[in-house]
């Protein structure tokens, strides 16, 4: 029976095609499989090297080279088989362009103001993500979930529907109900303060928060907190003294989420700032497109800034990339 199924399997396999042939090899034969599997590897994480490092190389390649050069667009290289072909390359050395960035303009100003900006919006936001996360994470009340539900339905809106409501408000114009015209209040005047910009990056950002730790903190095993409430502490105290040091990963993840979004935000930073100036708590991108005037544009000092601001961002990810990492893939797991 062996010998006479043998040749009827070898016959058939003849008959396949050669990519049903290979695919069948590949299921059958785990070691096609693993050879597989590690060529898609290799191949997935080329592909996301070059398309997320090109752009900084890109960058170092402007920052380097004079900006007269830059203008006249000669990026052909001579390739053997291939003749010219474009590509950035260095055309230059100028590695002068990363002391003019703070020369031609005030560039740490800028960057101290988004870092600012930054890192008060992250406290604020940790501080009532913490609450909230508290609160639909380990208490039971009614239509929890329908709340939850409207918490993450203000992350669906784009930022530009709030704009105008909110830039007539900080401009100091008194608030009025629609169709009735009732002045209710006046607030102040808080376009060019950290204000104007700290509460609708709060309000855009409060919504991931809030899921990530109400995630988090559902996890912590009850006893934990009764332990804790046995001896005297209150449900505040057990929140910051138990519940998140124990989801650190958690509120790492949350914090640096949200001090990487409002740190390279420009959209109501710069209608909120309204020149832009650093004075005026214009921030970092702002601080970039000081280099372009109305008759010049300085490609590298563009691209010298882009590093520059950048680096803060760079040395907070790697510095924290084990908790975020362990952060968004614990956060999915139920225990």
């Amino acid at each position: 029976m062996g010998t006479a199924t043998e040749p009827q399997s070898q016959s058939t396999d003849d008959n396949l095609g050669l990519l049903e042939r290979w695919t069948r090899g590949v299921v059958n034969d785990p070691e096609k499989r693993s050879r597989l599997y590690r060529a898609l590897f290799y191949v997935i994480t080329a592909f996301f090297l070059v398309t997320t490092l090109f752009p900084f190389y890109w960058l170092l390649v402007l920052a380097l080279t004079p900006n007269s050069v830059i203008r006249r667009g000669d990026w052909d290289v001579t390739v053997p088989l291939l003749g010219e072909i474009p590509f950035p390359t260095p055309q230059g050395f100028n590695v002068t362009a990363f002391v003019e960035v703070f020369q031609q303009v005030p560039f740490h100003l800028y960057v101290f103001n988004s870092f600012v900006l930054a890192t008060t919006t992250t406290i604020i936001v940790l501080i009532l993500a913490s609450l909230a996360g508290y609160v639909f994470g380990r208490l039971e009340f009614p239509g929890r979930g329908l709340m939850m539900l409207g918490i993450l339905a203000v992350s669906y809106f784009p930022p530009a529907a709030f704009l105008i409501p909110l830039f007539d408000a900080f401009l100091g114009n008194a608030v009025v109900v629609p169709f009735l015209g009732i002045e209710l209040f006046e607030p102040p005047r808080l376009v060019n303060t950290p204000g104007s910009m700290i509460m609708p990056f709060s309000a855009l950002f409060l919504p991931l928060s809030i899921f990530i730790l109400t995630t988090f903190y559902a996890q912590i095993p009850d006893g934990l907190e009764d332990a804790a409430r046995v001896e005297g502490t209150t449900r505040l105290g057990a929140l910051f003294r138990v519940i998140m040091p124990l989801s650190a990963p958690g509120v790492a993840t949350a914090a640096v989420l949200t001090f990487i979004a409002v740190y390279n935000e420009y959209f109501f930073s710069s209608i909120m700032a309204l020149q832009n100036q650093p004075e005026q708590w214009s921030p970092l991108v702002g601080g970039i497109l000081s280099y372009q005037t109305q008759y010049t544009t300085d490609f590298n000092l563009m691209a010298a800034a882009s590093i520059v601001g950048v680096l803060p961002m760079l040395i907070l990810v790697v510095v924290a990339q084990e908790k975020i990492v362990s952060g968004l893939t614990d956060g999915a797991l139920k225990e």
